[in-house]
């Protein structure tokens, strides 16, 4: 059951981390989703908050890395 749940939340934020037009709101929306993944995936281990904390710092990194690819800076 949780590798299902955590699929279905790493698709979820791949899906969101392309929304936005700026580095900012790129960086922003990959630390929301991150955030709100982790913190599902750290209730299972009943550490949701550390979760969500993780899941902001690797999604808010995806979402700015996914922006320098799109701008080129990156392959």
């Amino acid at each position: 059951m949780s590798k299902i749940v955590i699929s279905i939340v790493a698709v979820a934020a791949i899906a969101t981390g392309g929304c936005g037009t700026t580095t900012g709101e790129r960086a922003g929306t990959g630390a929301l989703a991150g955030a709100a993944g982790g913190a599902l995936i750290g209730s299972l281990s009943a550490n949701a908050g550390k979760g969500a904390l993780i899941g902001a710092g690797v999604g808010a990194l995806g979402g700015f890395l996914l922006d320098q690819h799109e701008k080129g800076n990156i392959d």
